[in-house]
């Protein structure tokens, strides 16, 4: 780790305590440890929405299966962007349903195209795209 600077925050007594209860329920050891990932989830959440830089994403859809071309649909997407898809796992959760997560890694523009294009594809029940940054960032701050 990097060096370590000391600073001092001061919270109303009722935000101090909601927030020990949540450091409790995530089973963090220090407030400083529950900082640090706070603020690193907001940092990469604000990259995420830049629209420029390398951005990995995971793509969560759920679908009937036996809806008309859909699963043949969501693949030729994949592969007209096979540039920024790493990987995909099909999972069958039942007779009729599927859930599929796929990674994506490029450029943000591109990866963030790909998961409204996946997700808006007709006969997708459901769906989710989870975006966080590439390694550059998280180098920052180490």
């Amino acid at each position: 780790m990097s060096e370590l600077t000391r600073i001092s925050v001061s919270l109303e007594a009722a935000l101090l305590a909601a927030f020990d209860g949540y450091m409790k329920a995530k089973s963090y050891t220090t407030r400083s440890e529950a900082i640090r990932d706070l603020i690193r989830d907001r940092l990469v959440r604000q990259q995420s929405e830049e629209p420029t830089g390398e951005q990995v994403a995971i793509v969560i859809l759920v679908y009937d299966h036996h809806a008309h071309d859909l699963a043949s649909r969501l693949i030729d997407k994949q592969h007209h962007h096979h540039h920024v898809v790493v990987s995909s796992l099909h999972v069958h959760l039942g007779e009729r349903h599927c859930l599929e997560v796929t990674v994506l890694r490029g450029p943000a523009a591109e990866v963030h195209q790909l998961g409204d294009e996946l997700l808006a594809v007709k006969g997708v029940l459901h769906g989710e795209v989870v975006v966080t940054s590439g390694e550059g960032v998280f180098n920052r701050w180490s």
